[in-house]
């Protein structure tokens, strides 16, 4: 059985990346499609979401439908979702993701966590108090995106939306030190643009008011080997802003805080993306930013009735990021490591892995760090692998197939 590879024994016996491709390739056989609607069944049963509010995700049309939640912002009605919370017991009560680091948010960065005052006007249908929101985003913009020779990075992008010097996802009720993840996704009284999206979050399908819920276009994943699925709502870069349809909120770079991933105060896990893994609609090794944005009709608008862009997306369009920390790992010391603010690493295959054959779609965090340990992946413009600077917010909804429940290798940076 092959050991891992620690960075000490990298150093102490001068290991090359030649040397470590063996032990690379036998460590885990990445999967090399996530499951289809066609191989799972068109709804995924309750059983395998992690956000129990949801009302249903629907694999063959590329959503969740999840509870909509009205606020205001100085008279203008918003509404938004809730992924997430820090406290165990009002996230079991709210079937949302239970997300303990939330509670660092505001550390070093008050303006990070929004505070709020709720209001309970009467006869409201909701059943629960509005949110008067401090800071909202503004959905006017169009987002655009143009690609570039290779696809990554984009000739031009432009976010579609952009929340204003106030507006936080994340949420604290005054006098309250629960943190929560709600999203606002659509603003006034409709109609609802889902479209082109000028009153709507880029990845909103549907609004219902009178059933209480909005239709959001999920991500496709990884976590541990497993295929999940997930939201991506805000980013802290204008340019991922717009390849995942999220809301550009630059204040969230100041979140505690860059690189921080399991140590202390940090409110972020890792999310690992390559900038040029290999393309091609049909191909089972296509995964990255080039990839998303060549085969999985990026620059489109998401639409319910956009069918070229659904049926990209059904088929492995994603760019089919790998996640750290999920919610049902087996360790609690990892589950409750899960955060849904997601510091980037965005990782380059090197010439010699590409000419190796060796740039094959990952889905594991601990073999990519083994790719970074052994040479084979480095950060953008041969930096050292690691923080990209900045975040993504992106919720976990679900797993596909199996519950991921423990990475696939040791990890090689534990000492």
């Amino acid at each position: 059985m092959n050991r891992p590879i620690t960075l000490k024994q990298v150093a102490a016996v001068g290991v090359t990346a030649a040397a470590l491709i063996p032990v690379l390739v036998a460590s885990g056989q990445p999967l090399t499609a996530a499951p289809t609607a066609q191989s799972q069944g068109r709804y995924l049963p309750k059983s395998k979401l992690t956000i129990q509010s949801a009302k249903l995700v629907d694999l063959n049309r590329n959503l969740v439908a999840l509870p909509l939640h009205k606020g205001d912002f100085h008279g203008t009605p918003v509404w938004f979702i809730i992924t997430d919370a820090s406290d165990f017991g009002l996230a079991h009560d709210l079937d949302v993701n239970y997300a303990p680091k939330l509670a660092n948010m505001a550390i070093g960065c008050p303006a990070c966590v929004q505070e709020v005052t709720l209001t309970t006007p009467p006869g409201n249908k909701f059943n629960d108090a509005v949110v008067n929101f401090a800071g909202i985003p503004d959905f006017s913009p169009m987002r655009s995106l143009t690609a570039g020779p290779t696809g990554f990075p984009p000739a031009a992008a432009q976010p579609g939306g952009v929340g204003d010097a106030h507006y936080s996802p994340f949420i604290r009720i005054q006098g309250s030190t629960v943190v929560y993840n709600a999203s606002i996704v659509a603003t006034g009284l409709g109609p609802f643009d889902v479209v082109h999206h000028i009153n709507t979050e880029d990845r909103v399908l549907n609004v219902d008011l009178a059933a209480e819920k909005v239709d959001m276009l999920f991500v496709r994943g990884f976590d541990s080997g497993q295929p999940i699925l997930y939201l991506s709502t805000e980013a802290s870069d204008p340019g991922a802003a717009t390849i995942e349809r999220a809301t550009y909120v630059p204040l969230l770079n100041n979140s505690a805080f860059m690189g921080g991933d399991d140590f202390l105060g940090s409110a972020r896990e890792r999310i690992f993306v390559f900038a040029n893994g290999q393309t091609g609609a049909n191909n089972p090794q296509a995964q990255g930013l080039a990839h998303v944005i060549l085969d999985g009709r990026n620059g489109e608008d998401a639409a319910v009735d956009n069918e070229g862009l659904m049926s990209a997306l059904r088929n492995g369009g994603d760019s089919l990021n790998t996640q750290g920390d999920f919610p049902t790992l087996d360790d609690p010391r990892h589950a409750n490591a899960y955060s849904p603010l997601w510091d980037a690493q965005v990782g380059v295959w090197t010439p010699d892995a590409i000419a190796k054959g060796l740039n094959k779609r990952q889905n594991d965090e601990n073999q990519i760090l083994r790719l970074a340990v052994a040479g084979l992946i480095t950060g953008p413009n041969g930096a050292p692998y690691g923080s990209a600077g900045f975040v993504i917010n992106c919720p976990v909804i679900a797993f596909t197939n199996n519950r991921p429940t423990e990475d696939l290798v040791p990890n090689p940076l534990s000492k």
